[in-house]
């Protein structure tokens, strides 16, 4: 592989795991908070925990993924099913 292409596939990567784990751990946090049974705080709570640890599998699936194009396929993939699911969830009751 070229340096040139090498390179780009790494910048990619670092995009995917930046941005795309953080889209992740953010659409898992929304739809975590959504379907805990506790009070709004606890689940946010929740929520954001479990995020960072969204957010660091994300990071080690971009980096493990053999091509950069199956590392944005897996991490868009993954986001797009939470945000779904959240959106369907719908609001979170008012306390």
């Amino acid at each position: 592989m070229p340096d040139r292409t090498r390179g780009l596939s790494v910048l990619s990567r670092v995009a995917a795991a930046a941005l795309g784990g953080y889209a992740c751990a953010a659409a898992v946090s929304v739809w975590v908070s959504h379907i805990v049974p506790a009070p709004r705080v606890e689940g946010v709570t929740t929520g954001l925990l479990i995020g960072f640890a969204v957010f660091v599998g994300a990071v080690v699936w971009v980096f493990a993924a053999t091509t950069a194009r199956r590392a944005w396929a897996g991490v868009l993939s993954v986001t797009v099913l939470f945000a779904v699911m959240a959106w369907v969830a719908g609001p979170v009751p008012a306390p």
